[in-house]
């Protein structure tokens, strides 16, 4: 009997060494490659890799293991987007003839459903979804406050506001996928519902007035008196915040559009992640957009550039970029067009705060 007990434990160390050695050579590989990856040696994946790892939540420390902060921002600086800092000319927006809002989902006639156009586009390293929303009215953002640790997925905002569909909004605290907190400032159905305007560097607000039109507006120098004034003063009713900013800590970006101007980038002016992007036609008629990537369907996601000539294409005046990666998730008609990318939440998406929804 001890015999066949020490042959078992042979068998079983045999097989631990061989697993452990497994992983080991897994391991030394995967840096290796990441050292080869963020060498000189291939400039382009060097800067690809960097510009994109940064916009990671949670792999951000990678590129700080094999560059130094001052490599890290030099690259930064080759791929980074020129500022865009006028203001949204409201006389640019000139609003259609829509049909009735507030509609219970599910109880929307064909007339309604109509007012919603769904195109699938694909671009070189990414496929979207863009959701066009005819009606600005029908746009506003649902959110689980008051605040607490867990957030709710997608779905369960649109369908406990009676909406139809919906997308992710802004910066909020994703760690461990709790998701119940937002970042900044929240505005919805004119309350304001979270007022940190200098919680986090160059913030920016988007979000809708109560004459349906779409505003970018830069706060990351206003205090929450400032904030409270702006919100009375330009009439918002729902927004979020995402973040501006280009550094060996982040690399984030907001503006893409304002008043038929395109902003400019030097190199790729990001990296390559899947994007919720939200913009407004000179009609009124609000563009909802959400990409794939980080490996979905083999593709590494959508660059600064790519959101940008999609939106151009789809005759944007003004376009902002909201929270990206595994946040990105787009919900309409009972069924997810995009979901997360991550594995366990394919057919869902990440706890959330709040989104932008359509009723």
């Amino acid at each position: 009997m001890q015999n066949r007990l020490k042959a078992a434990w042979k068998v079983l160390g045999r097989i631990g060494i061989c697993l452990g050695t497994l992983v080991a050579a897994i391991l030394v590989t995967l840096l290796l490659s990441l050292n080869m990856i963020c060498s000189n040696k291939y400039p382009n994946v060097q800067r690809i890799f960097v510009t994109t790892i940064l916009e990671t939540g949670q792999l951000k420390f990678l590129a700080s293991w094999f560059l130094s902060p001052e490599e890290i921002q030099t690259i930064v600086n080759l791929n980074s987007m020129k500022s865009l800092e006028a203001e949204v000319d409201t006389s640019l927006i000139q609003m259609g003839n829509f049909g009735s809002v507030g509609v219970p989902a599910g109880e929307q006639s064909e007339e309604e459903m109509a007012d919603i156009e769904i195109v699938e586009v694909a671009g070189a390293t990414f496929t979207g979804t863009m959701m066009i929303v005819k009606d600005p009215s029908r746009v506003s953002l649902a959110t689980i406050y008051p605040w607490r640790e867990k957030g709710v997925n997608l779905h369960e905002l649109v369908e406990d506001s009676g909406a139809i569909a919906g997308i992710n909004g802004g910066l909020y605290d994703s760690s461990n996928n709790t998701g119940g907190r937002p970042y900044g400032v929240i505005v919805s159905n004119g309350e304001i519902q979270l007022n940190e305007p200098q919680s986090y560097r160059g913030l920016v607000l988007v979000g809708f007035t109560e004459d349906h039109i779409l505003q970018i507006i830069d706060i990351s120098d206003m205090n929450a008196k400032e904030v409270e004034e702006m919100v009375a003063d330009k009439k918002i009713r729902d927004a979020v915040c995402f973040q501006e900013e280009a550094s060996d800590v982040n690399n984030h970006f907001v503006q893409l559009i304002i008043n038929n101007e395109a902003r400019e980038m030097n190199g790729k002016g990001s990296g390559l992640n899947p994007r919720t992007a939200i913009g407004q036609r000179a009609d009124g008629a609000v563009l909802m957009f959400v990409t794939d990537g980080r490996g979905k369907a083999g593709h590494l996601g959508a660059s600064s550039g790519d959101l940008i000539k999609v939106m151009q294409d789809f005759e944007a005046v003004n376009a902002a970029n909201l929270d990206g990666g595994s946040s990105s998730c787009m919900y309409y008609n009972g069924e997810y067009l995009k979901s997360s990318v991550t594995f366990y939440y394919t057919n869902s998406s990440w706890r959330l705060p709040a989104g932008f929804v359509v009723k």
